[in-house]
């Protein structure tokens, strides 16, 4: 992770948000090359949704809403993380995730039993009286401790609201207040007829929507792993009652094929994981987790939802959110499977999968292997002299393949730092105008992967990129 972040930085892919004042927790801005890595991991998730589907469709919902709208989704009583503080430390822990990594250890040292005991009681805890006292009891029984520390004088465990509220308004009145939403779900949901009508969909169809969430984490940070702030990538597909397992598997095998063959990360890094412990309005869950080097966690869950989400905002906006199918004239509210991704999540496993190390012509180079669509710059064109003829033409050449591809000029230093330059953030290509050249028209080009080198007519260079990019 310290070489991920350190590369991150440097080559201008993830800066620490306002650094100059010493920056803030777990908030991070996207340099050049970020910001075009992240735009190309999005349009990729946009085509796949709404481009490859006709019954799915896109939307872009505000970020602020009527603050019913958290009442009726339930966020507003219950969107709590369990809480408790290592008094010597001041250190905040979710009290959860203490109790459940303590039983991954035990289960790791060969304690089957007490992790057994352990998970009992922890499943238990949502159901008693006092859930917050039941999940306290439990950490002082098992002896859990701080994981940094070593230290176990615990506060009490009490719950912390995950949802930014601020006020819309000149003054500062509980009239006013109005939440910054903690996820896009609820804005597909709200719209739901909407967009039924407006587009002429039938059941079974999809709204996607790529958007801001925000979340008062109590414990951040991995990076851009768990940010206060963050982007999602969600789509809802609405279906027929007593359909929805049909439709989740369908999604579960597309959603897990995206990562593997769209974005190119290895396969062998990509698990399942199936929820046992289900949210109140789900009745399957399964999250695509993918190795990271601080562990396997989640970067999208797979969620069949019921009818909880279109019941609830009947219930508390009056309005009907029934479908009416115009050939059985049958009525019912539709369940919904949902897809969510986190970008940033995303993003960072494929530089965690990308990145490598090796040695070139006797030299050690680090190299991003991202796949050609996904990588922020697609070529770069390098003249051997930055002079003369050779310049002028490579200068061109940039030009004219900057019209249809995001393209890198560099002719600093020698060739072989500027190959290892692009090899360092990514570039599949680089193009090399020489002498030949000049004389018959050709250029070098570099594959990143292998070093291996051809040589192409240079009014051949925007052809080959894009057979390239269609190909990978």
């Amino acid at each position: 992770m310290h070489k991920l972040v350190s590369l991150a930085k440097r080559r201008g892919f993830i800066f620490p948000s306002s650094e100059i004042y010493g920056g803030l927790s777990s908030c991070f801005d996207y340099g050049p090359l970020g910001s075009e890595m992240k735009k190309n991991i999005k349009e990729l998730w946009w085509n796949a949704m709404t481009r490859r589907h006709q019954n799915i469709v896109g939307i872009d919902a505000s970020i602020m809403m009527n603050p019913t709208v958290w009442e009726a989704s339930g966020h507003v009583a219950s969107f709590n993380d369990p809480m408790i503080d290592d008094r010597t430390t001041k250190r905040r822990y979710r009290a959860d995730h203490l109790i459940e990594n303590h039983i991954g250890k035990l289960m790791r040292d060969g304690k089957e039993a007490e992790a057994a005991a352990v998970k009992v009681a922890y499943e238990a805890a949502a159901g008693t009286e006092d859930p917050n006292r039941t999940l306290y009891n439990i950490i002082i029984e098992a002896g859990i401790k701080a994981p940094d520390t070593g230290s176990a004088d615990w506060t009490e465990v009490r719950q912390f609201n995950l949802m930014f509220q601020c006020n819309m308004g000149a003054v500062a009145e509980s009239a006013g207040v109005v939440y910054l939403r903690p996820e896009t779900a609820q804005g597909i949901f709200v719209n739901f007829h909407n967009v039924r009508e407006s587009s002429r969909m039938k059941v079974p169809f999809g709204i996607a929507q790529i958007g801001k969430a925000f979340r008062n984490e109590i414990v951040k940070g991995n990076f851009i792993f768990r940010m206060v702030e963050f982007e999602q990538m969600e789509m809802q597909y609405f279906v027929k009652p007593g359909t929805q397992l049909e439709a989740f598997e369908a999604w579960r095998e597309e959603r897990f094929r995206w990562y593997s063959e769209t974005l190119g990360m290895t396969r062998e890094k990509l698990h399942w994981y199936k929820h046992d412990k289900l949210a109140h309005y789900a009745d399957l869950a399964y999250d695509i987790k993918f190795e990271f080097p601080f562990g396997i966690e989640e970067i999208e869950g797979i969620h069949s939802r019921t009818d909880f989400d279109l019941r609830q905002h009947q219930e508390y906006s009056g309005k009907s959110m029934e479908y009416i199918d115009q050939t059985t004239n049958e009525r019912y509210i539709p369940y919904v499977v949902e897809t969510s991704s986190g970008c940033d999540r995303t993003f960072l496993a494929l530089l965690s999968d990308a990145y490598q190390e090796d040695v070139v012509d006797g030299e050690p180079r680090v190299m991003l292997k991202l796949a050609p669509k996904v990588a922020p710059v697609k070529a770069a064109v390098l003249p051997l002299m930055k002079k003369g003829e050779m310049g002028e033409k490579a200068a061109q050449l940039c030009r004219d393949l900057s019209e249809h591809f995001m393209v890198q000029y560099d002719d600093a230093a020698s060739i072989g730092k500027r190959y290892r330059r692009q090899d360092e953030i990514g570039t599949p290509f680089c193009f090399t105008v020489d002498h030949d050249t000049l004389e018959n028209g050709t250029i070098t080009v570099r594959y990143r992967d292998t070093a291996a080198q051809e040589r192409i007519d240079m009014s051949k260079a925007g052809e080959f990129l894009a057979t390239k990019l269609i190909q990978a």
